[in-house]
């Protein structure tokens, strides 16, 4: 099947809106980043206190060069009530032979523990299946990020175990708990369009 294209309909599921980013969002991108230092910054790098707006234009950037190159498809996940950020959801190193990518997702501070992380990855996880035709999606998390782990769960993937030096932190390599989801394992209630 075709890959969608940065100007698709966004996906939604009650409030909860995932569209590719825009340019225009790399304000609101570096203030979720910056509000979340403690909590999104304990597991993944690039979320740090020198984070600033030239770090979220580059990031925008990269995200509609993934998609305009069929790498990667990464969302911006939007409260369509309030139109606050609420974090992102991403597939990304997409393999056309094995039908295979990776899910990643973080969630800004002030809205963690509600479901939004779970809810988003289920929309992800299910565009993945459905648009991209993709027979197995793996979420890679260090050991003790367990609110992470706690949302692969959920989403009733299969822990794979432990696979050590499979992601890179801070430039180490560092063992990660691996899980996979496989289609239909995954129930989305997502729309497209408005």
């Amino acid at each position: 099947m075709p890959i969608e294209c940065p100007t698709c309909p966004p996906l939604r599921a009650g409030t909860l809106c995932l569209r590719p980013w825009h340019a225009d969002d790399a304000n609101a991108l570096c203030e979720a980043v910056q509000a979340s230092l403690a909590s999104v910054g304990r597991w993944l790098s690039w979320c740090h206190a020198g984070y600033g707006l030239a770090d979220a234009t580059a990031w925008i950037a990269h995200c509609q060069d993934g998609w305009a190159q069929r790498l990667h498809a990464a969302f911006a996940v939007v409260d369509d009530a309030s139109g606050e950020l609420l974090g992102s959801v991403g597939l990304s190193q997409w393999n056309a032979v094995e039908g295979s990518a990776n899910l990643g997702y973080w969630v800004r501070q002030s809205r963690q523990g509600k479901g939004i992380a779970t809810r988003a990855a289920s929309m992800a996880a299910g565009f993945g299946f459905d648009t991209l035709g993709l027979g197995r999606i793996d979420i890679a998390v260090l050991p003790d990020n367990l609110a992470s782990r706690r949302v692969a769960d959920k989403l009733g993937a299969t822990c794979q175990g432990r696979i050590p030096g499979r992601l890179r932190w801070r430039d180490q390599a560092r063992d990660a708990v691996v899980y996979t989801l496989r289609p239909g394992a995954v129930t989305t209630g997502v729309s497209g369009g408005a």
